[in-house]
């Protein structure tokens, strides 16, 4: 069972991302302050959780939560600052969005920097852990799989709809065939060694 807050602070944000290991799109953080009567039985660590559960969820945590706030870092900025910055700087504009600055904040992960002198705590595995971060974990994944789903159209060839961007072997027979999109992060490695792609 989820835990529904974490400390004693009233305003308790959870934040997560979603995309960190993919070759393509951006990387998407959401921050969630959730009512401290809140409750549902279906959330948890989005990955345990089925496309359609997430899609209700999202609406479920998008009425009920006290504010909510979603970012994405996209690709450019992925390979300039390398993924866990960019990771933390979804989650730290995820947080600007609130409406309400929190008065705490809780981290999915081990990784993590101040944010504007709130005090914080990650915790790995927190997705599963705590509702604040599960809500966030929902939100960073729907959002960014829509994201993913809408540049799919433009290159329909890598099937980002279904692979999302992360290194299938569908998605790297394509990359091998058509080469790389604008989507795709430079600094990762697209592409097994013995592959050899010209970027």
């Amino acid at each position: 069972m989820l835990l529904n807050n974490h400390t004693d602070f009233i305003l308790e944000c959870g934040t997560d991302e979603a995309g960190r290991g993919c070759l393509a799109g951006p990387v998407t953080a959401a921050a969630v302050i959730l009512p401290e009567d809140f409750e549902n039985a279906v959330l948890n660590d989005s990955k345990q959780l089925t496309e359609k559960k997430r899609h209700s969820l999202k609406s479920v945590v998008e009425s009920d939560c006290l504010t909510f706030g979603v970012a994405h870092v996209f690709q450019r900025e992925i390979d300039n600052i390398n993924i866990l910055n960019a990771s933390i700087l979804a989650m730290h504009k995820s947080i600007a969005e609130l409406k309400i600055q929190p008065e705490f904040i809780i981290v999915d992960g081990n990784k993590f920097k101040p944010y504007n002198g709130i005090p914080f705590e990650t915790i790995i595995k927190g997705d599963g852990k705590y509702m604040s971060i599960a809500a966030a974990s929902v939100l960073a994944k729907t959002y960014r799989d829509e994201y993913m789903n809408k540049i799919h159209e433009e290159f329909p060839m890598y099937n980002w709809k279904q692979n999302k961007g992360y290194p299938t072997k569908e998605h790297r027979a394509a990359i091998k065939k058509f080469g790389i999109t604008k989507y795709h992060r430079k600094s990762f490695k697209l592409l097994p060694e013995q592959l050899k792609l010209d970027l």
